[in-house]
């Protein structure tokens, strides 16, 4: 399994967005809090992005975070365990690895979720409108918004609002879940 980000397609991703908003380097890395020096790595194929500082890119240029991370893709697609772009966190042992990006005319993306016990994950609000649906594969967690966080276990579902400070804390080893992130 290869445990890099996607470099390439996050390169390109970023510049192609960047582009489209037509904002220049200095003023990406402003409104996303990243050094200017990160984001020109990134758009040229280095770096180590974290989950963070990708999310905080996107959010920068009004585009979903799955937009930075998925490559064009044939008509039938198959991800098998262990594949597929993963993204990881700084925070928390924590893996975010796109399943689906949302197609043109649709607002949804999927990720499969692993993490392990620790301080979780916290997530700081996405774009507006933003609703996340979780159900919880293996293990047992506490998700959901900040201040209120709520314990799942296999099985369960809960939907938050995205668009409000929210964390994906592991209770226990072999933690995974599928998460939709919707934009409403």
């Amino acid at each position: 399994m290869d445990n890099r980000a996607p470099l390439d397609v996050i390169a390109a991703s970023l510049r192609r967005h960047r582009a489209r908003a037509g904002l220049s380097l200095t003023e990406v890395a402003k409104r996303a809090g990243v050094a200017k020096s990160t984001l020109s790595q990134l758009e040229s194929g280095t770096g180590n992005p974290s989950v963070e500082t990708l999310w905080a890119l996107a959010v920068a240029l009004d585009t979903p975070f799955a937009a930075l991370l998925d490559p064009p893709r044939p008509k039938v697609q198959i991800i098998r365990a262990g594949e597929g772009p993963a993204i990881y966190s700084d925070q928390a042992d924590y893996s975010a690895t796109l399943v689906a990006s949302s197609p043109p005319n649709a607002r949804r993306d999927i990720y499969r979720i692993v993490a392990s016990p620790g301080p979780g994950r916290k997530s700081e609000p996405h774009m507006p409108g933003v609703v996340e649906h979780v159900v919880l594969g293996s293990g047992r967690a506490l998700i959901g918004p900040l201040d209120d966080p709520v314990e799942l276990s296999p099985g369960d579902y809960i939907a938050y609002p995205g668009d409000l400070p929210h964390i994906f804390q592991a209770l226990e080893e072999g933690t995974a879940a599928t998460l939709v992130s919707e934009h409403v």
